[in-house]
């Protein structure tokens, strides 16, 4: 099982949808969230694109120098770049991460950002782009290991003689994650990604993705790994959870829901037509309303594009669900949380004794918790075993 993290390079708060609460998004932040990531034993970070993000090469490039062993998810959209400058990009990186690249392929569904990034292209058209540009993509990198050129002939996209000259250190190139919700999203995943993601819908219809992606894949003779991305609302009691939940859309009026809810139907994406069904427009707010599976709540949707999904509970409840997501064949969880540093730590330190991972080698100090804490009264060191015991324990009337 793999834990990825999200550097929020759209803006971070502590309430979504105001002003209130904001973090100040600059390097020294973005820095401290890697940081908090690759010191606690995240596999990653996924750095996203978009008009409203940050250039996501530029911000992965940075926190190169001050991280050691992080991986960078980097998302890449066709259109915006040529195959071939992108695959010189990657291969640039990954030597000079010293292996620490994913590729995140993202074909898009808002029309109007896409038409302002001057791509003008139907959804079936992106979908037809992004596989000749993946194609090319992989072929370059895969090719520079033996000094090899491609030659390609598309609809959208050409080359000829492309060569790489410096080839990524990982061979043959930096695995590719990719999620999509329609038929051609799916032949895209089973045909060229190493990885498939889903949004955090519920796990019936998770399975339902995972099977069609694994079934299409079979009959190219490939195996594909699966994913998803969620957001996390984890505290040590249940209800003290859902107050965070709760406190987290306290900010949100109607206006700014239906404002955000116009915007999300105009796109053109199954996945976000997806996420929007599952909270019905946000007219009611209450648990009951949003919570549309034991422990995941469609509140984020309510303002936000994307992952719109949250898993709430306390640490066992939020355990379990990741670990019914597993059952179903995932292996990557990609989360996020509220504001992203101090969720990174509670998340970590909550969650991670209670999930099968393998953090060895990953922790800057050995182990995710410190041997001693903090001295008590001039004196000693806290029981160490009273602190093990609580990490562990089944608080009184949870529920998995």
């Amino acid at each position: 099982m793999k834990i990825f993290w999200f550097i929020p390079t759209h803006g971070d708060s502590r309430y979504l949808g105001s002003a209130e609460g904001a973090r100040v998004i600059d390097h020294n932040y973005l820095k401290q969230v890697a940081q908090a990531a690759d010191s606690l034993g995240y596999e990653g970070v996924l750095i996203p694109t978009g008009r409203s993000c940050e250039d996501p090469w530029v911000v992965a490039s940075s926190l190169l120098p001050v991280t050691t062993r992080l991986k960078f998810l980097v998302a890449v959209r066709p259109g915006l770049h040529q195959p071939a400058l992108a695959a010189r990009m990657a291969a640039t990186f990954d030597r000079l991460s010293g292996g620490r690249l994913l590729i995140n392929l993202v074909t898009g569904g808002d029309q109007a950002e896409l038409e302002g990034d001057g791509v003008y292209l139907d959804h079936a058209a992106r979908y037809e782009q992004s596989a000749e540009f993946i194609r090319i993509w992989r072929e370059i990198l895969t090719r520079s290991h033996e000094g090899k050129s491609f030659d390609f002939q598309g609809k959208h996209l050409s080359v000829k003689g492309a060569k790489l000259l410096y080839p990524p250190l990982q061979n043959p190139h930096p695995p590719v994650y990719f999620g999509g919700s329609s038929p051609a999203a799916h032949d895209l995943a089973a045909e060229q990604v190493e990885t498939y993601l889903t949004w955090g819908e519920p796990p019936a219809e998770v399975a339902k993705k995972v099977a069609d992606v694994r079934a299409r894949a079979a009959k190219l003779n490939r195996t594909v790994q699966f994913g998803i991305r969620l957001h996390v609302i984890v505290r040590e009691t249940e209800a003290e959870a859902w107050a965070a939940a709760d406190a987290l859309i306290s900010r949100l009026d109607d206006k700014t829901v239906a404002t955000a809810q116009s915007a999300f139907a105009k796109m053109d994406s199954e996945g976000q037509r997806r996420m929007a069904a599952l909270h019905s427009g946000g007219i009611k707010r209450t648990r009951a309303d949003l919570e549309i599976s034991p422990n995941l709540w469609a509140g984020v949707g309510l303002a936000r594009s994307g992952a719109g999904t949250a898993l709430v509970g306390n640490p066992q409840q939020v355990a379990a669900r990741i670990q019914e997501y597993a059952a179903l064949g995932l292996d990557t969880f990609v989360l996020s949380g509220y504001p992203h540093l101090e969720e990174a730590y509670r998340f970590a330190e909550l969650v991670f004794p209670l999930l099968p991972l393998e953090l060895q080698g990953k922790l800057s100090g050995g182990s995710l918790f410190g041997p001693l804490g903090e001295v008590v009264a001039n004196v000693g060191a806290p029981n160490v075993n009273a602190v093990t015991t609580a990490q562990t324990a089944q608080p009184e009337g949870a529920t998995a």
